[in-house]
């Protein structure tokens, strides 16, 4: 990937090893692969986001958290799972791919 590719990523810091595996070398061995082309989408729409109003726009699926995580959004990906992240300064931080049961 190019220096100018990087600068229009907005994805700065990935928690889940697997997750951080596929996005940034596209190896998706550690992920449910019947789940790996919405875990794809999600990450290319985080790349996106600059704001809430970008967050917000992403539809369906996605909420904000509350009490420890009120900083955080979270995305289904499938019936257990999200992608959970926060939004600072136009940038994302601590994504996660989490099984909420």
């Amino acid at each position: 990937m190019s220096y100018d590719m990087l600068h229009l990523l907005m994805i700065e810091t990935i928690s889940h090893k697997g997750l951080r595996l596929y996005y940034e070398e596209g190896i998706g061995s550690k992920l449910p692969s019947d789940q790996l082309n919405k875990i794809n989408r999600i990450l290319d729409a985080l790349d996106a986001v600059t704001n809430e109003e970008d967050i917000r726009a992403l539809g369906s699926g996605i909420h904000k958290l509350s009490g420890n995580k009120k900083d955080f959004w979270a995305i289904k990906v499938s019936a257990n799972y999200r992608i959970v992240f926060r939004l600072e300064a136009g940038n994302i931080y601590d994504v996660d791919y989490l099984d909420y049961h």
